[in-house]
């Protein structure tokens, strides 16, 4: 059973980076799409982007385009979220899970074996 954590989150000011890792144990990451999504305290959980199986394939919530890289490494069993030009609103916990369906999904009810979450926290 794929279990999954993500190392990486913390204090940054706006305007910084963060680099967020998505890493998978007892099974390999490649058999899935990963996606990343975050909540915000008495926010919903919110999709932020997803990685097909082989990296060729990604999607970003509007907000992210052009600020977040998503992708993968999965000789390392890894995914990766590069965040730039965080916003304070970009605040919350972060959590990366895979897709049930194979393919990405806005849809995080469509998705399982999530992390623990990183908090990120965007303030000066």
């Amino acid at each position: 059973q794929l279990q999954l954590v993500e190392p990486g989150g913390g204090l940054v000011q706006p305007g910084g980076s963060l680099r967020l890792s998505c890493v998978a144990s007892r099974s390999r990451l490649d058999y899935y799409s990963i996606g990343w999504f975050r909540q915000a305290p008495g926010k919903e959980r919110e999709g932020v982007s997803c990685i097909g199986v082989s990296g060729d394939t990604t999607y970003y919530a509007d907000s992210m385009k052009g600020r977040f890289t998503i992708s993968r490494d999965n000789a390392k069993n890894t995914v990766y979220l590069q965040m730039n030009s965080l916003k304070p609103e970009d605040a919350g916990i972060y959590y990366c899970a895979r897709s049930r369906i194979g393919a990405c999904s806005k849809s995080w009810s469509l998705y399982a074996s999530w992390g623990q979450g990183t908090q990120v926290t965007v303030s000066s």
